[in-house]
């Protein structure tokens, strides 16, 4: 059943890619919602389409995404879609390339089939809960250092906080990425030693990425580091770690200790 779901989502993804790029540097009509988060008409074409396939393949699975208003039957159902049309509208409003299409199934409350699709890169990150991490069909891993390597991690100026780091901010080079799923992605491929969000993180943002790092060998976790558990009422996690495992063990005692 993942690799037939991950077939699916592949084809989901990469028409929504092909939707998002006639609107990418065309002056797509943007607005903020009432989170005070943006959203623009591709964010919208995405998602109809993207629900269009994916609910018409598998009309039993329930579903939850960013730009459809949540409907509670989905905690009844077996399976879930869990779909980020467009994770970092921001960087897409800007021109930016780092923008993705994150789509993910998730049953019993963990993931078993992840698409995370580039369009502007072309580039497409999948895995399957028993399968390997791939990057346009090749093997990913995620790093090995620690933080005595001085690790690059991505993430916001806000995770550098005082307050979240009761033992002190640890030494690292910090990077950033719009979307939240390129940043797990990122991890798995190796490029950063990890990312971390101490923010409650929304399960369309982690769950396609959080698969695909802990298949390429990350250690994932929510901020207490405690496993994700994915279609909860809120959907939301306490934050996203995902990490190098010897960094990831390094950045648990400092926060937790």
């Amino acid at each position: 059943m993942p690799a037939h779901d991950l077939a699916l989502l592949t084809e989901a993804a990469r028409a929504a890619g092909e939707v998002a790029m006639r609107y990418w540097k065309n002056a797509p009509k943007a607005w903020d919602k009432a989170d005070a988060s943006p959203v623009t008409e591709a964010d919208l074409a995405c998602n109809d389409l993207i629900q269009g396939i994916l609910r018409r393949a598998r009309p039993s699975y329930g579903w939850l995404s960013e730009e459809t208003p949540d409907d509670t039957a989905r905690l009844d159902t077996e399976y879930q879609f869990i779909i980020d049309p467009i994770d970092g509208t921001r960087a897409f409003i800007a021109g930016e390339k780092h923008f993705s299409h994150s789509l993910a199934v998730a049953h019993n409350g963990r993931i078993t089939a992840a698409v995370v699709y580039l369009p502007a890169l072309d580039k497409l990150y999948t895995a399957t809960e028993y399968g390997p991490a791939l990057c346009d069909g090749q093997l990913i891993t995620c790093s090995q250092r620690s933080l005595a390597d001085d690790p690059n991690i991505l993430t916001s100026k806000n995770s550098l906080d005082p307050q979240n780091w009761p033992n002190g901010l640890p030494s690292f080079q910090r990077s950033f990425r719009a979307s939240l799923a390129y940043r797990l992605c990122l991890v798995a491929d190796g490029s950063f030693d990890g990312m971390i969000t101490f923010m409650d993180a929304w399960e369309w943002d982690i769950a396609a990425g959080s698969l695909i790092a802990a298949r390429a060998g990350a250690k994932v976790t929510d901020r207490h580091g405690l496993a994700l558990d994915f279609n909860a009422t809120g959907a939301q996690s306490a934050g996203a770690f995902a990490c190098a495992p010897l960094l990831h063990d390094d950045l648990m005692m400092l926060i937790n200790a």
